[in-house]
Formats: structure tokens, C-alpha cells, sequence
């Protein structure tokens, strides 16, 4: 059935305009005044609202098997999540293990999203090496849609990418006309703080960010941008949490580098007083890599977003309940790294950016979604409400107020880092595939729904760019 939404303002990254939209068969085919609606449609009152294209969480790991034990939300239930939140698409980590084979891990995952409720993408892992992993990357790219490979920096003796490995992985990636990601953290700096706060007989969450300084963030930021920039291949840099990393970002950007920036919502917020917290379970909850920082590095990590330095946001969402966090009650190493967040990161980021002044609306579009599109090479059919995208599609009331909480949220955890904040400024409607899936509290989300987004490399691009001397990212890219 067509839908037309009327009496709203449609916000793009670009532009808002007082517009309607029409949705038939799952795509907008028309967004102006004076629209030439089918008899039959269905009316979607926008009065007061902004329409908003539906948002794009690039960072979440649903049901995910880590540190003995495996993340409680699955594709289901955070999709779900997402919708409430105004969030239609994820890109999750497909993660190997070891010497697992990459296309075996692969399908694996792909198996597990089959019951998404909203679009999903996957980027890939590359958390091993060998002529097998160089491969995969290329029947990942050519017949899978896999445009964007992961590297963990930390994570020593499980999954940890090591400078060989980055080497490697990036230069097939810059073949291939894919993009490198990274999360930067120098592991063996903190495997070995770790080991020295143990022997102090410090065990508790506390411990967690001792080990995990900002300056191992930084470090590790500036040698993957020294890496890509050699190897001249774009790279993106997930979860920022600190001063240092992002101004190694700032300093790379300043001198004609490709590298982008990903902030959490929870980093953008959360300070590191949460580990102090006397309640043992309180302070665990809040335990992820990298931690919650002192509160400058949340002023500084707005400055990016608002100077363009970061260019997305996301939740890093990765669930895991008491019972679960209790594995490290005597170690805080053996506590399962990992937040949610991926129904609330749009209406903190309303709050707090656009109400505070600190965003634009269509900054706010930007950084919850368009910008991610670009980036990953799926705009404008995703991040846009215009002509031929997908209609997937938010309506914000920005007088509507919501207080976040474990008690009423959908995520399936037991705790909400934002839990107790009210925040003005909320998702209404979702609209996804064309289809109401939440509207006003009532949440229609169907299991399997969801479908898989391939997200074309930008190989052409790439042949060019190794004619020049000069690095320049792909034109997708490029409109950044």
C-alpha cells in the first residue's frame, strides 16, 4: 500500500524543505506539494514533525560470541530495537576466529541476520593472515558486497591485528577498492597494563580504564593513519573516544589525508566516573573498549563532530547482561567488553546536539545517517529522502519527550547507559521498506524482514587514484 506523508518538513543532510513524500512500493517516488496520491494510500499525519531519512547505525555487533560468552541481542530483538529508536539499517562485524576461514565466518553471520527486522550489512574482520584471507577479500568484495574490512588493534592473543597483518589487509583492500577500518587501541600496551594493575591486586571495574589510558588510543590512531597513508588507502577509524585520537584524525584530514572519523553516542555522554560507581554491577555494566573517558574529551569529541573531524555517529552496540559481566567479578580483564544503545543514539544526539545548539538539523541528519552512506558507498539510496531512495523513514516530533530507561526500552539488557536521561525530541513513526513498523508506542517489526545491503567497492576510483601521486577518496567519498 502507498503512504503519503503530509504537513512535515523533510529534512535532508543538505536541505529542509515543507514537503510531502509519497512511498510506493518501498521506495520514495515523489516528495513536494501538491502530490498526485494514489486512491487508496494511507495518510501519515507529519504536522509539527520533521521527516527525516531513517537512521544508519555503521557500528553493532548483534549476537555476538565474545570473551566466553555471547552478546544478548540478536538480529531480532536490536533490529527492533533500532526501529523504535528511528534506526532502519545496521552494518554489523562479521568477526573470525583465529584461523577460522573467513567465508566460513562469513555465512555464518549472514545466517544469524536472517532474522533481522531492518536492512543490515556486514563489514568483515581480518583478524588472521593468510593466502586464503587475501581471497576471501576479493570474493567478498566481487560477489558478496563487502566494501569495508576490520582490524582490531587490541585485543592481544584472541583477535588482535598485528602491524604484519595491517600491512597486508590494507594493501589488498587499496586493490580492491575497499576501505580499511579500525578500532585503535595498542593491545600490547594494554595487555601489559593489564597485567601490572593485576599484580597491584586491583580487579574491580575500575581497573578497566586504567588499562586502557587515551594515549593507547592515540597511538594506535596515528599508526594506522601512518599505515594507510604509505600504502595510500582511505581509512576509517571507529569509536573515538579521546582528545588524542582525534587530533590525530585532525592532523591527518589538515594534510589531504582520507581518514574519517566514528564517535559513540555513549562517548559523546558517558564520563568515567560510571567505573567508580560502588556497585559492582553498576560499574561493570559500563565496562567497553575504549572506556568512558574524563569529561574534556567529550567537549573536544562535539568540536569534531561540529568541525566535521568525525563524520559519524553510532553505539558500538554489544550487549551483555549482569550474569554475563559477573565472568570478571575477580578480574576485571574477564568482564565481556560491550554496551548498548542502538535505540536511544538518535534521541541523545537530538537532545544534546540539536537542542543544545550544538547540531543543525541537517548536521543532525548528516552525522546519524547520510554521512555513513557515503562513506560506505549505499547513498543515496540510503541517508536521503528523496526520489528513488529506499523509503526508509523517521518522524520526528521535536517537542514529543521520552525518559530513557531499562525498564521500558526494547534492547534486550539488562541496563541502559542512558538510563533516567529525558530527552525532547523523539522518534514517532518508523517507516521501513515502505512499511510502518512503529508508530506512537506500537511496534510492528516482522522477523526476516530485514534484507541484506550489498555496498559496491570503489575499485574504478581506486584505479585512478594509484595515476596520481596525490591520495584522494573515492568519489563517493569524495562528496564528504
Amino acid at each position: 500500500m502507498a503512504l503519503h506523508i503530509k504537513g512535515g518538513t523533510v529534512v535532508n543532510a543538505d536541505i529542509s524543505q515543507r514537503a510531502d513524500v509519497l512511498v510506493d512500493g518501498g521506495k520514495i517516488v515523489a516528495v513536494g506539494s501538491k502530490l498526485d496520491v494514489p486512491a487508496g494510500a494511507e495518510a501519515v499525519d507529519a504536522g509539527g514533525c520533521y521527516v527525516v531519512p531513517g537512521g544508519i547505525d555503521p557500528h553493532t555487533h548483534m549476537e555476538l560470541p565474545f570473551m566466553g560468552t555471547v552478546a544478548s541481542e540478536d538480529f531480532f530483538s536490536g533490529t527492533t530495537a533500532g526501529i523504535v529508536g528511528g534506526t532502519t539499517m545496521i552494518i554489523d562485524f562479521v568477526i573470525p576466529s583465529p584461523q577460522q576461514d573467513v567465508m566460513e565466518a562469513y555465512e555464518t553471520w549472514r545466517g544469524w541476520a536472517k532474522k533481522a527486522a531492518s536492512d543490515y550489512s556486514f563489514h568483515v574482520a581480518i583478524t588472521w593472515w593468510d593466502d586464503t584471507v587475501h581471497e576471501a577479500m576479493g570474493k567478498l568484495t566481487r560477489e558478496h558486497g563487502v566494501n569495508s574490512f576490520k582490524h582490531f588493534m587490541a585485543y592481544k592473543g584472541a583477535i588482535m591485528a598485528d602491524d604484519e597483518i595491517l600491512v597486508k589487509s590494507f594493501s589488498r583492500a587499496r586493490d580492491l577498492g575497499a576501505l580499511c577500518t579500525v578500532h585503535a587501541e595498542n593491545g600490547e600496551l594494554v595487555y601489559h597494563l593489564q597485567q601490572e594493575i593485576l599484580n597491584k591486586g586491583i580487579t574491580g571495574p575500575e581497573g578497566h580504564p586504567m588499562s586502557r589510558p587515551s594515549s593507547v588510543e592515540g597511538e594506535a590512531a596515528n599508526r594506522a593513519i601512518r599505515i594507510a597513508q604509505v600504502l595510500g588507502v582511505p581509512l576509517y577509524i571507529v569509536h573515538n573516544s579521546c582528545i588524542e585520537s582525534l587530533q590525530a584524525i585532525t592532523r591527518a584530514r589538515n594534510d589531504g589525508q582520507r581518514v574519517f572519523g566514528e564517535v559513540l553516542a555513549g562517548h559523546l555522554l558517558v564520563d568515567d566516573s560510571v567505573y567508580r560507581d560502588p556497585d559492582w554491577d553498576k560499574a561493570a555494566a559500563h565496562v567497553m573498549s575504549p572506556p568512558f573517558r574524563p569529561k574534556e574529551n567529550q567537549e573536544a569529541l562535539w568540536r569534531g563532530l561540529q568541525a566535521g573531524m568525525l563524520q559519524t555517529t553510532a553505539t558500538d552496540h554489544c550487549c551483555f547482561c549482569a550474569p554475563q559481566k559477573r565472568m570478571g567479578h575477580n578480574n576485571f580483564t574477564q568482564i565481556p567488553n560491550g554496551t548498548g544503545g542502538v535505540e536511544d543514539r538518535m534521541h541523545v544526539l537530538w537532545h544534546h546536539g540539536v537542542n543544545s545548539g550544538r547540531l543543525t538539523v541537517n548536521e543532525f541528519v548528516g552525522i546519524t545517517s547520510a554521512n555513513a552512506a557515503r562513506i560506505f558507498n549505499i547513498y543515496p539510496r540510503k541517508g536521503s529522502v528523496s526520489v528513488g531512495a529506499d523509503a526508509d523513514i523517521a518522524i520526528w516530533d521535536p517537542e514529543r519527550e521520552r525518559t530513557i530507561s531499562k525498564e521500558t526500552h526494547h534492547q534486550n539488557v539488562d541496563t541502559n547507559i542512558f538510563e533516567g536521561m529525558t530527552v525532547k525530541g523523539i522518534n514517532t513513526v518508523t517507516i521501513s521498506q515502505g512499511n510502518i513498523v512503529y508508530q506512537d508506542g506500537d511496534v510492528r517489526t516482522v522477523k526476516g524482514a530485514g534484507r541484506y545491503v550489498d555496498r559496491p567497492t570503489f575499485a574504478p576510483y581506486y584505479d585512478a587514484m594509484q595515476k596520481t601521486a596525490a591520495h584522494s577518496a573515492p568519489e563517493a567519498v569524495d562528496r564528504m
